[in-house]
């Protein structure tokens, strides 16, 4: 058994049975952008003992505003190595497996060949995120989604629930279309914000990376939802009770179906 000294401060509060429970834990992190690398941190922080990161990002200078492993003197560096010395610094002992790539349909399917006990998508663009999450409910492994922190301001709105009851999320839209029909789908607990996003901050770009186009971003809002999306992890496996926020009773499925059809026309 390692030394969970470093832990007593958890220990006091989730007691030293949820401290090794953790420790035998193994959580999948994919995307290590602005909510992936704090959602990282956290659960690492936590006491977990195996964890998988992948990101196949270099650190830009625009990340520096909201991401935990940007900084003036790293630009160029792949983002998935400057999280595993990061993690490794905290605890030494963690068993650390590293995949410094983006994720592709015949990747995701090797990547879930193995054994986790929880995944956490924190992709910001719709196409890997739909493969993960496919892939993760195919093998019937819990999971967390992050959902869209761009283009918003307060972090009091951030909610957790089942993907299908989603609302007020652009994001969160695309993504329930495409699992309209998959009767398991509300297996997927997301993190989302019901507030409204601010359209003008929408920017187009290039298109690499699976991703057409962005939002303006703030240096605390990624960082929150990656504190909800370690929360919901950290809570699932000790089996901590979540309050899954409920959608207004104004808007149903149907409406939330239509209001998905026109915003991909």
């Amino acid at each position: 058994m390692s030394d969970i000294n470093w832990l007593s401060r958890s220990a006091l509060l989730l007691g030293n049975d949820g401290i090794e429970l953790l420790q035998s834990k193994h959580v999948l992190v994919v995307g290590l952008g602005g909510v992936g690398s704090f959602a990282a941190e956290f659960i690492c922080r936590s006491g977990i003992g195996e964890m998988t990161i992948v990101d196949g990002d270099v650190v830009d200078p625009t990340n520096r505003n909201r991401q935990l492993p940007a900084l003036a003197t790293n630009h160029g560096v792949s983002k998935a190595e400057i999280m595993k010395e990061r993690l490794l610094a905290i605890n030494p002992a963690l068993k650390l497996h590293l995949i410094s790539s983006f994720l592709t349909p015949d990747k995701c399917k090797e990547l879930l060949e193995h054994n986790y006990d929880y995944v956490m998508d924190c992709i910001d663009s719709i196409k890997p995120k739909i493969t993960l999450l496919s892939a993760a409910l195919e093998k019937n492994i819990p999971i967390v989604s992050s959902m869209g922190a761009g283009g918003k301001l307060d972090p009091t709105c951030i909610k957790v629930t089942f993907l299908p009851d989603t609302y007020q999320c652009v994001l969160a839209s695309y993504v329930r279309k495409r699992f309209s029909k998959a009767v398991n789908s509300q297996k997927i607990k997301a993190v989302f914000s019901t507030e409204e996003v601010c359209k003008a901050s929408l920017i187009l770009t290039d298109g690499s990376n699976f991703k057409k186009s962005a939002y303006g971003t703030v240096s605390y809002l990624p960082a929150a939802f990656g504190g909800f999306c370690a929360s919901v992890v950290i809570r699932d496996l000790l089996g901590i009770e979540i309050q899954m926020t409920e959608r207004p009773k104004r808007i149903s499925h149907e409406t939330l179906e239509k209001r998905g059809n026109k915003k991909a026309k």
